[in-house]
């Protein structure tokens, strides 16, 4: 049965490799930070680059302190736990890290799973069902659009970043769903009984900022609880470093917020839902991706709280993040290049006035790697069609004269493509 399945699986794989949008994986053989090893393409030697495409936006990945503690943890600890929370698998390092994450963003209480992805797939059939809604912005992360796949509650989109259409899905929902009534006379209109609005914090391919500040003030006005996955910001976006929802002024004013104890916290694996006690209580008694995998690895929770505290120790990374932030934008408009405008070190370096917009990602991409540059191409589906880019992401751990060879090669890569 599987040879004529084999068959078609195969003809799909060399369409997408014929469309030059096959996505090839560079190995890197050494550890992350800024001039890295990697082998590409495979079977070639290891060659060294300057890494522009990582979420180490701290340049905490290989930070001594975090090492240290992750060492300490696997001594004192073991490797891991093999088992879930609420059987055997909670060890007072767990409680710690979430007593850290509520310290942090001042909320009530929180919960650990494996990655922020599993933290969205079980956040919302956990709390809202059939009766509820829930409102979620356009460009939303694939983990939030896959939580709420699983989700009963009836689905409002709304515009990317739009206010209006926002409040005119809220509006619908309060105006009434049509829910089975019980009666067996078949959908009878009826207001949502829970409403939720979901947002990224940061929008992980534009680098585009939510308007939390007029989300919060619409979700008090109809009623609605207000989610934020803050991903690409905790760590090191706001004057703390408390995320987009400290950089729009509603630190303490949103119910739930997931996050990573990845990218600018270390580099990792490991996320969280923290925020209202009651959600969270629901979540420990609810959540199938907490209640059926695997706890946390002890070293990846010691190594959180110290990232968390390095946090609290010093501003000077964070400051360092955005001077290079914005030098690079700076410098890449004057080149000439399209690049979305923000203040965010997520830097997408747009291609779609260009016909081949998919393929030319993936060649300037190729030409970059050559010219010692690793950063690579989005295109259809990780972004919509005609939208193509390659997604620079600044670091606090590159030099200026890192940045400058980056520079150096766009312009050279752009010139020879006529992009510039």
């Amino acid at each position: 049965m599987y040879q004529r399945t084999r068959y078609d699986f195969i003809q799909e794989l060399v369409d997408i490799k014929n469309a030059g949008l096959f996505k090839d994986e560079r190995v890197i053989v050494s550890d992350q930070q800024p001039a890295i090893d990697v082998i590409y393409p495979q079977g070639s030697p290891p060659k060294e680059v300057l890494n522009f495409c990582s979420n180490n936006y701290l340049g905490l990945a290989n930070h001594p302190q975090i090492i240290d503690a992750a060492k300490q943890a696997l001594d004192h600890y073991g490797f891991g736990m093999a088992s879930v929370r609420f059987i055997c698998g909670t060890q007072d390092v767990h409680k710690r890290l979430e007593r850290r994450i509520c310290a942090f963003y001042s909320t009530e209480d929180a919960i650990l799973y494996s990655s922020c992805f599993d933290a969205n797939g079980g956040l919302f059939e956990s709390i809202l069902g059939a009766e509820d809604a829930i409102i979620t912005d356009a460009l939303n992360h694939a983990s939030i659009i896959d939580g709420i796949r699983l989700c009963k509650a009836k689905r409002f989109i709304f515009e990317h970043g739009n206010m209006e259409s926002l409040e005119d899905a809220l509006r619908k929902a309060r105006e009434g769903l049509d829910i089975w009534d019980g009666s067996g006379l078949g959908k009878q209109p009826s207001p949502a009984r829970n409403v939720m609005i979901a947002t990224d914090g940061v929008f992980s391919m534009d680098g585009d900022i939510a308007n939390l500040k007029r989300i919060v003030e619409l979700g008090n006005e109809y009623d609605a609880m207000v989610m934020v996955d803050d991903s690409h910001a905790t760590g090191f976006f706001g004057k703390t470093g408390r995320g987009a929802i400290e950089h729009c002024g509603v630190l303490g004013k949103v119910d739930i917020i997931t996050s990573t104890l990845g990218k600018a916290m270390g580099g990792a694996s490991g996320g969280f839902t923290t925020g209202r006690k009651e959600i969270i209580e629901l979540l420990r008694q609810r959540s199938r991706p907490y209640l059926f995998s695997n706890t946390l690895a002890p070293a990846i929770a010691a190594a959180g709280i110290a990232a968390f505290d390095l946090l609290d120790q010093s501003a000077d990374l964070r400051e360092t993040l955005m001077n290079n932030t914005r030098y690079f934008r700076d410098e890449m408009t004057a080149l000439g290049f399209d690049i979305v405008p923000g203040i965010h070190p997520i830097v997408p370096v747009m291609f779609q006035k260009y016909e081949n917009d998919a393929q030319l990602s993936q060649m300037m991409a190729r030409d970059l790697f050559e010219e010692g540059i690793y950063a690579v191409g989005f295109f259809f589906p990780v972004v919509p069609k005609g939208k193509s880019r390659i997604r620079v992401q600044i670091s606090a751990a590159h030099t200026r004269d890192q940045i400058d060879k980056a520079l150096a090669a766009f312009a050279t890569c752009g010139k020879r493509h006529g992009i510039i």
